[in-house]
């Protein structure tokens, strides 16, 4: 048993001061005024100066497929790429990681080798072995399924049925809606990957405008199957009225990337959250030109922060969610704890400072230039990580 002292406690709806936080082995046993229960030396940490807030929970992101192919010719050893991973994603107050893994079937832009049957397949079968090996937070598997993705459904129906996917999410990124309704838009992120001509770019779209998509019967198969074994399931770059209320009646209860405010309240209106990009919230506006994180949140139509590509987004666009938003602390950190906890069906567990929930915390201390810094975590109770900044 140890104590947090002296630290200003983020709760799920205020700030408390003069308060301890009680760990007691993996939980957090009680939050008691100051000095109320006694403990013996070395059982306090000292949190003066600094936030005590819940570890964050990451239920969107392809960081990983970065970490282990940096380059298309460059595939690094898997289970080292994880343990790396872990390492940065800890610094950022990630706790638990869902690791975006996208299954795709025919790629005409993207070269990553991540993305390949097998090397998906070893992925998987490494964040599995993760549940029962020592690691510093934990790894989730979110799969990322494209519905022109004929080939794949037998594969991603075994891994719910062996309960190695957490999080089910399907995409459709054919050119001309979704994400990508702007060809002008779309067009410009291509020449950006790849140097492409303007009629190779064209014959592309055409090509992927044209592949066949999955049945809607084997769509909702692969649903019912994930809602039976416990998942959550997704859509992802919702941009009509039409998508939501079919994704809806699927049984999806996870709106990723609304693309345009409308969509947003729409799922919101379905009783679906609604989860934005970190990063959307930094840039101050999509890179794709689609909804603006920050609009969604004044208008009450976001529910779930993720890192998306960027892991370091999360805590820094709590902050300014927080602060330039208006939002206030314990709001803004709900969209990245207690609000994704609850969407993935883990909220009973993880997500906010509550006597009974796992000790998964974070201290957070601001420098002089108003700079948040994670410098110590805890996971199940144990000390993970610390970080102190040097003197000026």
């Amino acid at each position: 048993m140890y104590a947090i002292t002296n630290g200003e406690i983020v709760a799920e709806d205020e700030i408390l001061t003069g308060m301890d936080l009680i760990v007691e082995d993996d939980t957090i046993a009680d939050i008691v005024p100051s000095g109320s229960l006694r403990l013996g030396h070395g059982q306090e940490i000292d949190a003066r100066g600094k936030f005590v807030m819940p570890g964050f929970i990451d239920i969107h992101a392809d960081y990983i497929e970065r970490m282990a192919a940096p380059r298309p010719t460059s595939l690094m050893d898997f289970s080292l790429s994880l343990r790396e991973a872990e390492r940065e994603l800890a610094t950022h107050g990630i706790t638990t990681m869902f690791h975006s893994l996208a299954l795709f079937d025919h790629l005409v832009f993207d070269s990553n080798p991540i993305r390949d049957p097998e090397n998906t397949k070893r992925f998987i079968d490494i964040i599995e072995a993760s549940h029962a090996s020592r690691h510093l937070i934990r790894h989730r598997f979110h799969a990322r399924f494209e519905i022109d993705n004929l080939r794949r459904v037998e594969e991603i129906s075994g891994y719910i049925r062996d309960g190695r996917v957490h999080l089910i999410s399907f995409m459709d990124h054919t050119p001309g809606q979704g994400q990508y309704r702007d060809l002008e838009m779309y067009r410009g992120t291509i020449k950006g990957y790849r140097d492409l001509s303007d009629d190779e770019i064209d014959r592309a779209i055409a090509s992927l405008q044209g592949r066949a998509k999955l049945e809607e019967s084997t769509i909702r198969g692969i649903a019912v199957l994930a809602i039976a074994n416990g998942i959550a399931v997704a859509s992802h770059d919702d941009d009509t009225a039409e998508k939501l209320a079919y994704v809806r009646d699927l049984g999806a209860t996870i709106s990723e990337f609304p693309v345009t405010l409308e969509a947003a309240r729409e799922a919101r209106r379905l009783g679906m959250s609604t989860v934005i990009g970190a990063p959307n919230v930094l840039l101050g506006g999509s890179h794709s030109g689609n909804l603006s994180a920050k609009e969604a949140v004044l208008d009450g139509s976001a529910d779930i922060l993720c890192s998306d590509y960027y892991p370091a987004a999360i805590l820094h666009a709590v902050f300014r969610l927080a602060e330039d938003a208006g939002l206030g602390l314990p709001a803004a950190t709900r969209l990245a704890t207690l609000n994704p906890a609850a969407a993935v069906k883990m909220g009973d567990e993880f997500g906010s400072l509550v006597p009974g929930k796992k000790a998964d915390i974070l201290l957070v201390e601001r420098a002089e230039d108003g700079f948040p810094a994670v410098t110590t975590v805890v996971v199940d109770g144990g000390i993970i990580m610390t970080t102190n900044y040097r003197k000026a």
